[in-house]
C-alpha cells in the first residue's frame, strides 16, 4: 500500500506535535495535502502559538491545535476522537535531565506510552507509530532505558487488540536527527556565533548514526505503509566520527576534548546482538520482528550488530558528511 492511500482523507495526529519531528511531519503532511485533519497533540500552548506563526501552512485549515499531556489518558481519549493514525513523537528526551529526574521521564516516556496505547484501542485508531531512539538499545543511561520501556510496550500493545485487528502498534528506531532541538548542531551554531575559535567535543573516538529531518519523515511515513504490527523498524543510515562532523561543520576552528558525559557511549547501536534473531534486512531498512519475516526481507546472521562504529554505511567522506550537515544550515 503506498502513502496516498494510507494518509487521503485520514485524520492523523502527532504527539509532541511542536518538537521538530512533529513539525516537519504536520508540513509534509499538510504540503501534499491528502489528509483530512492534521492535529498537533502538546502541552505547551506558546509553542503551539510560535508554531502557527512560523509558517503560513501551519494556519492551513486543515490542521488543528490540541492541548494536552501524555500523561493524562482522559484527554488522549478525547484527542483520539475520529482519529485513524497517530504518530508518537512526545518525549522527554535530554540525557543528563533524565539522571536527575528520573521520575519525570518515566512519567512521560513509559506511563505516557501505557495512556496512549489504552487511548488508541479504546477510540478505535486504525494505526500507531512510535519514535524511538538509537539510546534504547542496551541503554546506559535513564532516558535510553525509559525509551526501551516505551519500545516494549508498543511490541507488546498488539496482544491487547485480539481478533480485531486494529490498532497496529509499530515502532521506527534511528539515531541523531540532523539540528534537531536541543541536539550537538545547535550547540555548536551558537558557539560559533558567539565568537568563538573552539569547538567542544567529547571524545575523539565518538561516533554517531545520524539521518537528516526530511529522511526521517519519509522513514515514518514509509513504515506506515509497511506496518503489520508489533515490529521495529531501522532505517539504513550513515554514522559519522564526532570529530570528522567538527571539521566539516567550521573549517579550521580547533576543538576542545570536554570528556564523555555521564550515561553517554563511545559508539550507539541501532541493533544489538539480543536483536539478530528476530531481524531482518530489507532493501532500505531493517525490520526486528517476532512474527516472521516482512516482505522483501532476508534474515541477518546470528552474530550480526549494528553499531555506529561497525555500520556498513560508516562514513570519513567528507562530500557525504557535507550533505547531511546541508540539511541543518
Amino acid at each position: 500500500m503506498d502513502e496516498s492511500q494510507i494518509f487521503r482523507d485520514k485524520t492523523v495526529l502527532i504527539t509532541g506535535g511542536t518538537g521538530t519531528f512533529g513539525r516537519a511531519f504536520a508540513h509534509n503532511l499538510l504540503a501534499e495535502n491528502l489528509v483530512s485533519k492534521v492535529i498537533i497533540f502538546s502541552r505547551d500552548e506558546w509553542k503551539q502559538w510560535e508554531m502557527q506563526k512560523s509558517d503560513p501552512l501551519f494556519r492551513h485549515p486543515k490542521i488543528r491545535f490540541f492541548l494536552g499531556d501524555v500523561r493524562d489518558e482522559e484527554r488522549l481519549r478525547r484527542a483520539f476522537h475520529e482519529v485513524q493514525i497517530v504518530i508518537h513523537a512526545a518525549a522527554l528526551k535530554q540525557v543528563p535531565a533524565a539522571e536527575y529526574n528520573p521520575s519525570e521521564f518515566i512519567k512521560t516516556n513509559i506511563n505516557g506510552a501505557m495512556n496512549l496505547i489504552n487511548a488508541a484501542i479504546d477510540t478505535g485508531v486504525e494505526r500507531v507509530v512510535a519514535l524511538s531512539s538509537d539510546k534504547a538499545v542496551n541503554p546506559i543511561n535513564l532516558y535510553g532505558a525509559t525509551k526501551l520501556c516505551a519500545e516494549k510496550l508498543f511490541v507488546a500493545a498488539k496482544s491487547y487488540v485480539g481478533k480485531r485487528v486494529h490498532p497496529l502498534f509499530s515502532v521506527v528506531r534511528y539515531g541523531n536527527v540532523m539540528g534537531s532541538r536541543g541536539s550537538l548542531l545547535p550547540l555548536w551554531q551558537d558557539i560559533v556565533k558567539s565568537g568563538s575559535k573552539e569547538l567542544p567535543i567529547t571524545d575523539t573516538r565518538m561516533t554517531r548514526f545520524w539521518i537528516t529531518i526530511d529522511e526521517a519523515v519519509n522513514f515514518v511515513k514509509k513504515s506506515c505503509c509497511r506496518m503489520e504490527g508489533a515490529e521495529i523498524f531501522v532505517p539504513k543510515s550513515p554514522s559519522v566520527r564526532i570529530v570528522d562532523l567538527a571539521n566539516a561543520f567550521v573549517r579550521g576552528v580547533s576543538h576542545t576534548i570536554t570528556g564523555i558525559r555521564p550515561g553517554e557511549k563511545i559508539h550507539e547501536l541501532l541493533i544489538s546482538h539480543g536483536d539478530a534473531g528476530s531481524t531482518y534486512e530489507c532493501e532500505d531498512y531493517y525490520c526486528i520482528r517476532r512474527e516472521g519475516a516482512p516482505a522483501g526481507g532476508k534474515k541477518v546472521g546470528p552474530d550480526f550488530v549494528l553499531s555506529s562504529e561497525n555500520n556498513p554505511l560508516f562514513t570519513e567522506k567528507p562530500e557525504v558528511i557535507e550533505r547531511l550537515l546541508s540539511s541543518f544550515t
